[in-house]
């Protein structure tokens, strides 16, 4: 007999990696809605069919969509689906299927708006703490930056590589993490990415520089303002068009 391919719901026997992509899979089919909130899932014996594995895999898998706030087990109805409200929106798996949703948009318009808020405070933090070692390290990271000017992608590389030193310098580590898990998922989506228009870096890298300039100079409040506006801009010349 030939063997057939692995499909979307077929994978390799190593129970790990076998749990892990079922769990990956019914994220997503919940997330996107697949089935809806309210809804139960086919049952264990149906999931076991669809993805070709034993109940002890798809037990793992419900379990883990559970801490996750995704489903819970209603006497008589099997797993139902929870609603939003409910669900574990940093968690790595919640966040990949979120920016997947044909209403993607505008989750990440929200994260703007938190971006905004968290990344103005930190400009401002940083700009209230900085010290010599960190104006020397922000100076080699903007002159990195003017160097990438022509070369858009390495250019890309350099801007996380600014936010990211100037949240370091910031000392706010929880800003930091939710800036951090949240945008890393939301860069693997090209939505997120958009189509800049021409000249798109070359206005990113004013408010670059204006920005460097208030927290080298310590003007907090300079530092939130610039930040504030510089990403709210940024995202209106990228955002895609509806």
């Amino acid at each position: 007999m030939v063997q057939q391919a692995p499909t979307r719901t077929q994978v390799t026997r190593n129970r790990p990696a076998l749990a892990e992509a079922v769990i990956r899979t019914l994220v997503q089919d919940v997330v996107t809605e697949k089935y809806a909130p309210g809804t139960a899932l086919p049952s264990a014996a149906v999931l076991c069919e669809t993805f070709t594995v034993s109940r002890t895999v798809i037990r793992e898998a419900l379990t883990a969509l559970a801490e996750k706030g995704l489903v819970a087990a209603r006497q008589g109805w099997g797993t139902v689906v929870l609603d939003r409200e409910s669900w574990s929106l940093l968690d790595t798996m919640v966040l990949e299927a979120i920016f997947q949703r044909d209403d993607s948009l505008l989750f990440m318009d929200q994260l703007i708006g938190i971006r905004t808020v968290l990344e103005g405070l930190m400009a401002s933090s940083a700009a209230r703490q900085i010290d010599d070692d960190a104006r020397a390290a922000l100076s080699r990271q903007f002159d990195a930056l003017n160097a990438a000017l022509d070369d858009p992608e390495k250019y890309a590389e350099e801007d996380i590589a600014f936010h990211s030193l100037v949240h370091r310098i910031s000392g706010n580590e929880f800003a930091r993490a939710i800036i951090s898990s949240i945008q890393g998922k939301a860069r693997l989506v090209s939505q997120y990415t958009g189509a800049p228009p021409k000249g798109h870096n070359e206005l990113t890298h004013e408010e670059h520089r204006h920005i460097f300039e208030a927290v080298l100079s310590g003007d907090t409040e300079a530092s939130a303002e610039l930040m504030r506006a510089h990403i709210s801009r940024s995202w209106a010349r990228r955002r895609p068009k509806v």
